[in-house]
């Protein structure tokens, strides 16, 4: 069985010139789908027309990121969620709040993730969430839209184990990127080691984040998923084959690929 690569920019610069090349380095590592996640309405629709060329592979997810929320207009919102209906697309996002940078007004991301939130609420699609220093604020969000035991995975997990808990009580889950092979990652490498295994994810968040032992490389790619799994399996004492069945299961039940 291959891996799943549940969280990557495949329009991104870098990899969205060498499509092809990205695709071959994923059959070479035994990488067989991809979720690219949009990050504005230009970038969603960029998302689900490449799913729609590379059906076999490719899978999209449709949102606008906090860090894009400054200039956004109602209509694109709307347009946001016509997409969540458009064949190949498995998820809503990537949406949630930023405060560690302030690319946009703490107060209009609230006001893009609410609207976001509540035109998902209707639609059964899981949630791909950015949340950065705004535990506070996003899951109170969450559950004031009706998502609490739904289908929500905050991606890229570098928050505390006391903020897994709280994700845990919730019924959503969390995805370890790259992050977790870094060596100063002790603190996520310990939340990795007894994670639940039936609700483990891996991703890259490509093209940023490259693992060990590829950390230098630029830019990131879905095939170097291959690296976390390994490095997470050797962390949790399992076979690789055995880790690699028990996420891509996971993936493919919570995206009901």
């Amino acid at each position: 069985m291959d891996l799943i690569d549940s969280h990557a920019h495949l329009t991104f610069p870098g990899l969205a010139d060498r499509i092809d090349e990205v695709l071959e380095n994923c059959d070479e590592a035994g990488v067989g789908r991809i979720i690219t996640v949009g990050t504005t309405l230009a970038d969603s629709r960029a998302n689900v027309e490449l799913a729609q060329r590379h059906p076999s592979h490719i899978n999209a997810a449709a949102g606008i990121h906090p860090h894009e929320t400054q200039a956004v207009a109602e209509a694109d919102i709307e347009a946001i969620a016509e997409l969540w209906d458009r064949p190949g697309v498995v998820g809503i996002g990537e949406i949630g709040l930023d405060y560690h940078y302030d690319f946009s007004e703490k107060a209009v991301q609230r006001s893009v993730f609410a609207r976001q939130l509540a035109m998902a609420a209707s639609r059964d699609l899981p949630l791909i969430i950015h949340c950065r220093e705004a535990f506070d604020d996003t899951i109170p969000l969450l559950v004031d839209h009706g998502f609490f035991g739904r289908r929500v995975v905050f991606h890229c997990f570098t928050g505390t184990a006391e903020q897994e808990s709280r994700v845990a009580e919730q019924g959503w889950r969390i995805s370890f990127s790259g992050i977790v092979t870094f060596r100063k990652s002790t603190w996520l490498q310990e939340i990795a080691r007894t994670y639940p295994a039936d609700e483990l994810m891996i991703e890259t968040d490509s093209p940023y984040l490259s693992p060990v032992p590829v950390r230098a490389k630029t830019p990131n790619e879905p095939a170097y998923v291959a690296h976390t799994a390994r490095f997470l399996a050797n962390l949790r004492g399992e076979p690789y084959e055995a880790f690699v069945r028990q996420t891509t299961r996971n993936t493919q039940r919570f995206f009901r690929l």
